[in-house]
């Protein structure tokens, strides 16, 4: 549709026109310095602090997490070994395991439980054995204490046997008790 009440186009007002055109095509893909937009620095300033408080929130809660974490492996080795103890205290009961006369039956180191013990009732003489390997205590990465049969649960003391075992830790777990008392 043809404007009619359009005012005619010079040769100059063309130009201005087509010009304009041009200039704005321009403008938009190669933008002046003064309407570029970016951060400032106060906008930098700011997102530094708040990454910096976020994370000074999220340490503490990770170090509880190791922490969590370590007592769980703690927990779970404790349980192995002593399961394995208490395997081997059963066995010596039943008659599998040779229990010397005057012995309490538990083992008389830990590494009886890896290297297992002849099997009475067997034939062919196999061996049972009641761990694969001794798990590290998990908070010192040392041996574990050893407690005796006749020895006090407040005072526990290596003896002729092992009856208990503990971390040598002198830490206090998140429960408030002491790791040595697990």
């Amino acid at each position: 549709m043809i404007n009619l009440f359009a005012a005619p186009l010079t040769r100059g007002a063309r130009a201005t026109r087509a010009g304009g055109l041009f200039s704005s095509f321009w403008q938009k893909k190669n933008p002046p310095l003064a309407f570029c937009r970016g951060f400032t620095l106060i906008e930098l300033m700011i997102t530094v602090a708040i990454i910096a408080l976020l994370a000074s929130v999220a340490l503490p809660l990770a170090e509880v997490q190791v922490q969590r974490n370590k007592e769980a492996d703690l927990r779970r080795a404790l349980r192995e070994v002593r399961e394995a103890i208490d395997a081997y205290k059963r066995a010596t009961d039943d008659g599998a395991i040779e229990k010397p006369l005057g012995k309490t039956g538990y083992p008389p180191t830990l590494e009886k439980l890896v290297e297992g013990a002849v099997d009475k009732r067997d034939p062919k003489g196999a061996r049972l054995y009641f761990l694969r390997r001794i798990p590290a205590d998990p908070m010192t990465g040392e041996q574990w204490g050893l407690r005796a049969y006749a020895s006090p649960p407040d005072a526990p003391q290596k003896g002729d046997d092992v009856y208990d075992i503990y971390s040598q830790s002198d830490g206090t777990g998140l429960n408030g008790v002491r790791y040595r008392e697990w």
